[in-house]
């Protein structure tokens, strides 16, 4: 794993050398993780949204630093991501305890839980996370599939009940006009 990070990371550091905004489609959420360090590196903190059913911001999955459910704490950790200007939208499992969320609201993150989506557009939310980005700050998007219902995306290997509908992922995407849209990544497809 350290060694594909690494690749990664070595990629998309030559990949940012040429004027383009990379958008990402992978598996593992791990991807996004050397990623945000190549973007961050080349634009600075970033402003981020997270589109998922789960937060990722465990200290340890498995005994491992560095898994698909630990990426947006050491994101924040290394100083990638500023806490202050990052958006979690559509969380609803937790992994491991009921403070899963709770770390990430300490740091500065606004957590939007799934169930405050539900009924409702997403419109006015984007309105709230384009002022709490700012037009100036680069920001990235990244989104897990799983953020959205399994009726509407089954192929995840996670799929959680009770999650966005279509054209509330549609609202966050277009959300980002006006923004200054760095990069972004779709995760944790498995269509298999």
């Amino acid at each position: 794993l350290e060694k594909s990070i690494d690749i990664i990371e070595a990629h998309y550091d030559a990949l940012l050398e040429h004027d383009v905004i990379p958008v990402s489609l992978g598996g593992d959420h791990t991807v996004a993780l050397p990623i945000l360090r190549a973007v961050a590196r080349k634009h600075g903190p970033l402003g981020l949204v997270h589109v998922d059913a789960h937060a990722d911001v465990n200290d340890e999955m498995f005994g491992e630093k560095i898994t698909h459910g630990t990426i947006f704490r050491r994101a924040i950790e290394e100083g990638l991501v500023d806490p202050n200007r990052m958006v979690q939208i559509g969380l609803r499992a937790t992994g491991y305890a009921a403070e899963d969320f709770d770390w990430a609201r300490d740091q500065g993150v606004l957590v939007v839980e799934a169930e405050d989506c539900w009924y409702t557009s997403l419109s006015p939310l984007m309105d709230e996370v384009r002022k709490r980005l700012g037009a100036e700050g680069p920001s990235y998007l990244s989104f897990d599939i799983d953020g959205l219902d399994p009726a509407y995306a089954p192929g995840t290997g996670t799929p959680e009940i009770g999650g966005l509908i279509v054209h509330q992922g549609l609202e966050i995407v277009r959300g980002f006009r006006g923004l200054d849209l760095v990069g972004g990544d779709l995760e944790e497809d498995a269509p298999a």
